[in-house]
């Protein structure tokens, strides 16, 4: 019998986990009033770098006692300013249950030479934080960005810990009830949730990390690049819009567009509903197809952003060829690009949720997805 093509097709079939989908109403007449061939610190340039923040901010609900600066090299600049700043004063677990985080472990162990509590959990699973000390600093990513593993929420975090708690949120910030008073250090990137373009970082300072800032001071030398303190004190112009290095002034315009558009589809709640919608669409799916699932084992860890999904027919002899080969095809229809599992992840395929993209396209999408399937296992 033959196979049934799918009718419809996605009008985005952009579903990569980052840079991901630009917001729908994106187009490049909106970053006309970007301020290009000024200098960030003219008054023009600060003004936007400012309102980047302050917008953050307010959508993200940050108290106003955090500090937010924009620093280089996106969620891995930031979150490798905070571990070479912070860490060290006192012992540190790291935690990881997929790539990202694991990556975070050898920094600290093999490159800060830190003696670290490394606490590890295979793709699917997450770590078992009952067994965290949280009196030590404690690293982690709260949605696991390559394993579509998350925190669920911030319960497991006391409120009174002695230690700091740095949190890598690149695939969870804006799509996630993120819990500012368990975070200590919170780090994303524009090029995720808010589809916006890439080199840029967040980092978010609680009143409790920059107090180890001003009281602390590394073994080790700081490039020019990670300095966040002068004389024992925060550099505060770079939480007003001050940045260390040269930003681009067009992805800080294409940023500021992105918060305007979040705004007009509800603020931080509308964003979590879109991305809630869009994984319940593939739930639904899974459900309903026996040869595929997720690689997060337990639905209350299931990220709602970056969604890993495994193929679990018997009849699949190299999950990695199969996979491949899925992918492939689905990017030559032009109905779902760079939907490929992580290199270091296990088979399968990632699938972005995020608050961008438009439930009706992975709607469209996944008919395919089942045609792709059917046409593979046929030919194997």
């Amino acid at each position: 019998m033959a196979i049934q093509v799918p009718v419809a097709r996605p009008l985005n079939p952009r579903f990569s986990s980052g840079p991901c989908a630009k917001p729908p109403t994106f187009t490049l007449d909106t970053l006309s009033d970007a301020a290009l061939g000024r200098s960030h610190r003219a008054a023009v340039g600060k003004d936007k770098l400012k309102a980047a923040i302050e917008e953050t901010r307010e959508i993200l609900g940050v108290p106003a006692d955090y500090k937010i600066g924009i620093v280089p090299a996106s969620d891995t600049g930031a979150y490798e300013m905070a571990m070479w700043n912070l860490l060290g004063e006192r012992h540190v677990e790291m935690l990881a249950w997929e790539s990202f985080g694991a990556g975070w472990v050898t920094d600290a162990v093999k490159q800060l030479k830190l003696d670290a509590t490394v606490k590890t959990a295979d793709y699917g699973k997450i770590v078992d934080f009952s067994t965290v000390d949280f009196n030590n600093d404690v690293c982690f990513t709260w949605n696991g960005t390559t394993s579509g593993v998350r925190l669920a929420n911030g319960d497991v975090i006391p409120a009174d810990r002695d230690g700091l708690t740095l949190c890598d949120a690149t695939s969870a910030a804006f799509a996630m009830d993120l819990s500012w008073n368990k975070l200590d250090v919170t780090t994303f990137s524009w090029q995720k949730v808010l589809g916006g373009e890439a080199a840029h970082g967040m980092i978010i300072l609680s009143p409790r990390a920059v107090a180890r800032l001003e009281s602390y001071t590394p073994a080790w030398p700081l490039p020019k690049i990670f300095r966040l303190t002068k004389g024992n004190k925060l550099i505060d112009g770079i939480f007003s819009g001050a940045t260390i290095n040269t930003p681009s002034m067009l992805a800080v315009e294409d940023y500021l567009q992105a918060l305007t558009w979040a705004r007009s589809v509800g603020g931080l709640q509308g964003l979590i509903a879109r991305a809630d919608a869009n994984t319940a669409a593939v739930t639904d799916f899974v459900a309903a197809n026996d040869w595929i699932d997720f690689l997060a084992v337990d639905p209350a860890t299931r990220s709602n952003t970056s969604v890993c999904l495994k193929f679990i027919d018997d009849r699949i002899t190299d999950g990695a060829a199969f996979a491949k080969a899925i992918a492939k095809r689905l990017e030559a229809e032009n109905v779902a690009l760079d939907i490929g599992g992580y290199r270091d992840a296990p088979a399968g395929l990632r699938i972005w949720c995020g608050g961008t993209v438009e439930t009706s396209d992975i709607k469209a999408m996944l008919p395919w997805l089942a045609f792709a399937f059917e046409t593979e296992i046929t030919a194997a």
